[in-house]
């Protein structure tokens, strides 16, 4: 009895170790958090871009509110400006984070507003499909929109939690990184103008008074 007692105890802590282990648990814990932070950040900006009869300027002003709160812009604007983040002087790298960011929100605004279909209900527009741990801190959430008159656009969002608060650092649409195209786009900016951020800061002044 003491030998089938033991081995009935050493059975069920391996059931207990096998069926929730600490790493996976928490692991699925921030997957179901992150899946449902970006449900509401997309009905919400799908619910913004899709206003009837608004201006478009208010229409940028409610979306760049939400693209403050729910993404990590100034790591998203670093990120893209690469190795010559360093190189920029501090008032370069202030007014490259005021042009990138509204950059950002145009780009953003635009893209998915081609793909938010006005006929549909705003929760029909995004659907989480799934997601997936990438290290400690950050977990891809897969979705797709739906237009209305179009097949589905795959997105998959990138959320980096720290202290519990979420961000969004990069989207991918149809597998193509947004941070890495526009990273791409600027390094070509910057070697086309002599390796000076000035040249980027210029192109990024008239792309942003042509918006």
């Amino acid at each position: 009895m003491t030998r089938r007692f033991f081995l009935a105890c050493a059975a069920l802590l391996a059931i207990a170790g096998w069926a929730a282990p600490p790493a996976l648990a928490q692991s699925a814990d921030r997957g179901a958090a992150g899946a449902k932070f970006i449900q509401d950040l997309g009905q919400r900006a799908i619910g913004v871009l899709t206003q009837q009869n608004v201006s478009r300027d208010e229409i940028r002003r409610e979306f760049r509110a939400i693209l403050q709160e729910g993404f990590d812009v100034p790591y998203i604007g670093r990120f893209v400006l690469g190795r010559y983040w360093q190189q920029a002087t501090p008032q370069q790298q202030q007014e490259y984070l005021q042009l990138v960011e509204r950059m950002i929100v145009d780009i953003y605004a635009d893209r998915f507003a081609q793909y938010a279909g006005q006929d549909l209900a705003v929760d029909q527009n995004l659907k989480i499909l799934g997601t997936r741990a990438e290290g400690e801190t950050d977990t891809i959430v897969s979705s797709q929109i739906v237009p209305a008159n179009a097949p589905p656009v795959a997105v998959d969002w990138r959320v980096r939690d720290r202290d519990g608060r979420r961000k969004v650092i990069d989207v991918a649409v149809e597998n193509v990184s947004m941070s890495v195209t526009q990273r791409n786009e600027f390094a070509s900016v910057i070697q086309r103008g002599g390796g000076q951020v000035e040249a980027l800061l210029q192109a990024l002044r008239q792309r942003v008074r042509a918006g």
